[in-house]
């Protein structure tokens, strides 16, 4: 088969919903990089502005301008990779031409390296192999899971498997027996919210685009997960893509939407290509496309992969890289409920979010409320990695005492060690530390101390540990992810970056520590999105619990 033109791939994707991102995919995968002629003839094709295409496209980390673009190695260097070897991989790959990328979503499983289409693991730059995503360690404890509960069965993945086991019966009986608010009314009893970290509650946001005017309404999977410590919605979608299939299908009856997106991040190839086959298994067994379950209900679904913005998680960044824009965050309101993907209504959730929602169809509310321990409702899957034996992603009930996930179920540091810190939600809810360490995993007892759950990403760190170095790491991620737009947050992460590296600030203690609670202050006073206001959750956490570990760092400078 002849190679396609610059003509023919573009007229190829551009009546296709979302097309530019599918668009410089196909380029890319064609060519290896996107060559300057092709950025003219895509702004041509799809009538976009050239210097708005070049920006937009030079916002991605994983667009390569030149060669050898996508053969080049790319060596994950984030928080937990930097740990066990990921720099000094970087440095033995570099002739090969190779970069470091952020965190990749893999640290259950350490070092990732992407060369071209495929994710290598290992720790011996010479000895990388491929290798599938871990499944979830079963859960120690013995309690009830949700969205985790069938995901160990065998062949859960395919559509056969996962029917096998209870997979779409929520939608069928939701399409054949219940009315669209009935499935609504359900998962708002059940007090379902959004897991990505926001926490919104799920059936409201639900009601909302059900009630909003203006058609067609879509949904939205945000797979763009990004946040460094955070690999649970790979796990979901690589062993139980269904589910969130099955979920955007219910959602879709539930709102009256009648197209979605599945928004993934690059650094999943491999998810890609299940979900690629899990979308023809469900056309094909009737579960999507026209006439769903031989009623008068249709959803079409695309997939659409980002090209590495952390930014995009945001969903204000997400739907605008849907759209073809640059993916800058928006100002709210308006929400996208009312003026989301094309300015029109939108539900947008998280994978886990979604994966939730075909068990609560299937076992009921009440059900799912009682999963919660102390009279939390539900469970939260937390992807646990760093100086931990037993890393991996575990589902646990709202309530949870942090100690029981750390050393009950994930067996503690490595021997000989004790854990100084761990970080919340990810990166972006900062250090806990001490007597805080005694938390219970869920926003309020989080928040009490000054931390936040959010996308429940835990990264521990053991007494061996430069604690100022991970601090440094950490704001040196948010400053290079900074989309820029808002300058509280493209300037302040800067500083703090500096200020952690000793290249700026005072060098008087009570100064320095005045100056980085300042500089946090604005930025979360007055940045555009959450990145700029969770950022400064570093280094208030550090000033909180590593006051003199701060004082020896400041002291170095004098």
């Amino acid at each position: 088969m002849s190679t396609p033109t610059n003509r023919e791939l573009i007229e190829c994707w551009r009546d296709e919903p979302a097309p530019l991102l599918p668009l410089l995919h196909a380029f890319h995968d064609r060519d290896g990089f996107i060559s300057e002629e092709a950025l003219r003839d895509i702004a041509v094709g799809l009538r976009i502005p050239l210097a708005d295409l070049y920006g937009t496209v030079t916002f991605y980390h994983h667009f390569s301008r030149q060669a050898p673009g996508k053969r080049a190695p790319r060596v994950c260097t984030g928080p937990v990779c930097c740990l066990v070897g990921g720099n000094e991989i970087l440095a033995a790959l570099k002739e090969e031409g190779a970069t470091p990328m952020p965190c990749a979503g893999r640290c259950d499983d350490f070092v990732p390296v992407l060369k071209g289409d495929q994710v290598l693991i290992g720790v011996d730059p010479d000895r990388l192999e491929a290798k599938t995503s871990p499944l979830p360690p079963p859960n120690p404890g013995g309690i009830d899971e949700c969205v985790y509960s069938a995901i160990r069965e065998p062949d859960r993945g395919s559509i056969g498997g996962y029917r096998r086991t209870g997979g779409y019966e929520g939608l069928t009986r939701a399409v054949q027996e219940m009315r669209p608010s009935e499935v609504i009314d359900i998962i708002t009893k059940s007090k379902l919210a959004g897991r990505g970290g926001a926490g919104f509650p799920t059936g409201l946001k639900w009601q909302a685009v059900a009630e909003a005017s203006g058609n067609p309404k879509t949904i939205v999977c945000n797979a763009d997960e990004g946040e460094p410590g955070c690999f649970k919605d790979r796990a979901i979608l690589d062993h139980d893509p269904h589910a969130v299939i099955e979920a955007m299908v219910l959602a879709a009856y539930a709102t009256g939407a009648t197209r979605g997106f599945i928004y993934l991040r690059y650094e999943y190839p491999e998810t890609l290509n299940i979900l690629q086959q899990a979308i023809i298994e469900a056309e094909e067994s009737g579960f999507l496309g026209d006439g769903i379950l031989n009623a008068d209900f249709s959803f079409q679904l695309y997939l659409r992969r980002g090209a590495g913005a952390y930014i995009c998680g945001e969903e204000g960044s997400l739907l605008n890289s849907l759209e073809g824009k640059h993916p800058f965050p928006r100002n709210r309101p308006p929400y996208p409920v009312t003026h989301g993907y094309d300015n029109l209504p939108t539900v947008v959730n998280n994978v886990e979010t979604l994966a939730a929602s075909p068990q609560i169809l299937r076992r009921g509310a009440e059900w799912y409320r009682d999963l919660g321990l102390n009279g939390h409702a539900g469970t939260k899957v937390i992807s646990l990695s760093g100086d931990i034996q037993r890393p991996g992603n575990y589902e646990v009930p709202f309530g949870l005492p942090l100690p029981t996930l750390l050393y009950d179920w994930a067996g503690g540091p490595r021997e000989g060690r004790s854990i100084q810190a761990v970080t919340m939600a990810g990166l972006s809810g900062g250090f806990l530390a001490g007597e805080d360490l005694n938390v219970t995993l869920d926003e309020p007892s989080v928040g009490k101390v000054g931390a936040m759950l959010g996308a429940a990403g835990i990264i521990a760190f053991d007494d061996s540990r430069d604690i100022i170095e991970m601090a440094r790491n950490a704001m040196e991620f948010f400053a290079e992810e900074s989309c820029g737009k808002c300058f509280p947050c493209r300037i302040g992460t800067q500083r703090l970056t500096e200020r952690l590296t000793g290249q700026a600030g005072p060098g008087d203690l009570a100064k320095w520590r005045s100056e980085v609670s300042d500089i946090g202050a604005t930025m979360q006073a007055t940045s555009a999105c959450s990145l700029g206001t969770a950022a400064p959750n570093i280094t208030e956490s550090l000033i909180k619990y590593f006051p003199t570990e701060v004082g020896r760092h400041v002291n170095r400078k004098t």
